[in-house]
């Protein structure tokens, strides 16, 4: 116990020096730094106290040894598959992966990425582990339900060649390995291309960014996405799957290409995301800390982004406060998740770095693409949240679902931002029934104009 409480008040240490360093650092830089570092200072101050009482009773070295175990052990994101890339309008180099029907996909031991090494030097996804066969009643179980769900459609789909291709994108602070359940779901039955946003995963540094040329917009990644489709997907049916950010991507694109949605795209799933109104969204805090929120939080990460290398320091030191705030933010019932996910999930958002989580931030506040939603109107769409989702609400789902006519509307009781990986056997389903009925509408119409 007294080693316990000498580790809270550690916390506390470690964080309120995070903070004043912060502030001071930042104050150097200018009136408004400043106050974006006094704000911090109030954050990481009340977060330290948030995770004293789990200090007091697990120590400091017991935490780490087991975050570094379920490092070692979790098979999640290991699934890879034959790597491209495709290059975007300013030149960046996004990073994708396909998986063939059929065709057991590699497994690398480091980034294949060609010509590349890690996009991050080190910054950027997980490494690559062999998966590891899983045990027990409930993993069977999950096994039984996967194989069912590849009979299921292996014989909706019918011939291959008439098979619609699954692109799935990705959403803000995570990169494709976030997909793992529904590619492992997929993977041999229908051909899937996983790909990282600019700055994200295995996809290098957007250059507009690094040069000062462009700043980041929901626009300009409906774009990368659109170049990603004609490198990996130059002919064939579409479904499109995008997860928070990545649904706001797929919006992106049908508002500044709806003559190619019309043509290629039979399918669009949209999960944990929204069409706008994200100044709205109170992430689960009272009135006035969610107007303090969405005025500070710009001018905060921005600060952040120019002392980058020492708010990572601050991120490694304090790394149990913000892995409270991760599971917080990401799951509905964090109480109930595996570890081993739940540790996945911190790993993807500790591998953004600090600068990237600054530059695409106000990208959200911006954010409005109702009216871009028609162009999905006539294809088969599957609108999923989590209930407990604090960062894209379910009514902003529900808003979505509106819409679209042929939408089919889910959402999850107790689940949160992050429910692919929460609740991955129910999205799973929902997921196939949408290809199912994306194949026979795209038979259906192709058989109307024969």
């Amino acid at each position: 116990m007294t080693e316990g409480k000498e580790a809270a008040a550690q916390a506390v240490e470690t964080a309120a020096e995070v903070a004043v360093e912060a502030a001071n650092n930042w104050a150097r830089a200018g009136r408004h730094a400043g106050l974006a570092g006094a704000a911090i200072g109030v954050v990481a101050a009340g977060a330290a106290a948030g995770v004293a009482i789990e200090r007091m009773t697990v120590g400091r070295g017991m935490r780490r040894r087991a975050r570094l175990a379920l490092d070692a052990a979790g098979p999640y994101g290991t699934l890879r598959g034959t790597p491209g890339a495709a290059i975007a309008e300013d030149g960046t180099e996004l990073y994708y992966e396909v998986d063939e029907p059929g065709a057991e996909a590699a497994r690398p031991d480091k980034d294949e990425r060609p010509g590349k090494g890690t996009a991050r030097s080190g910054r950027g996804a997980p490494h690559d582990r062999s998966a590891k066969p899983a045990r027990g009643k409930e993993a069977r179980a999950a096994q039984e339900a996967q194989s069912g769900l590849r009979k299921r459609l292996t014989a909706a789909l019918g011939r291959r060649s008439a098979a619609p291709t699954v692109v799935f994108s990705h959403g803000y602070c995570l990169s494709q390995d976030s997909w793992h359940f529904q590619r492992a779901a997929l993977r041999g039955t229908v051909r899937t291309v996983h790909w990282d946003q600019r700055s994200h995963g295995r996809s290098a540094r957007g250059h507009g960014q690094i040069d000062g040329t462009e700043e980041v917009t929901i626009d300009l990644l409906g774009r990368d996405l659109k170049a990603v489709l004609d490198a990996a997907v130059p002919e064939g049916p579409i479904v499109l799957v995008g997860h928070s950010m990545g649904g706001m991507t797929v919006m992106a694109l049908a508002d500044q290409f709806p003559e190619y949605v019309a043509e290629r795209v039979v399918g669009v799933a949209l999960i944990g995301t929204s069409a706008g109104r994200l100044s709205e969204v109170s992430y689960g805090l009272p009135s006035m800390g969610m107007k303090a929120f969405h005025w500070l939080a710009p001018g905060v990460l921005k600060a952040m982004g120019w002392q980058h290398e020492f708010v990572e320091r601050g991120r490694r030191a304090t790394a149990d406060l913000f892995a409270g705030l991760i599971k917080r933010y990401s799951f509905g019932s964090p109480e109930q998740v595996d570890p081993g996910i739940a540790r996945f999930g911190e790993r993807l958002i500790e591998a953004t770095p600090i600068d990237v989580v600054a530059e695409f931030f106000p990208a959200f506040a911006v954010h409005d693409k109702t009216e871009a939603l028609v162009a999905y109107d006539a294809v088969p769409a599957l609108v999923l949240a989590g209930e407990n989702d604090l960062i894209t609400p379910a009514d902003h789902s529900r808003t979505i679902a509106e819409m679209l006519p042929d939408a089919e509307l889910v959402c999850v009781p107790g689940a949160g931002h992050l429910v692919m990986l929460e609740r991955p056997e129910l999205v799973n389903e929902h997921l196939v029934s949408l290809v199912e009925r994306a194949s026979a509408a795209a038979r259906s119409s192709r058989h109307a104009r024969a």
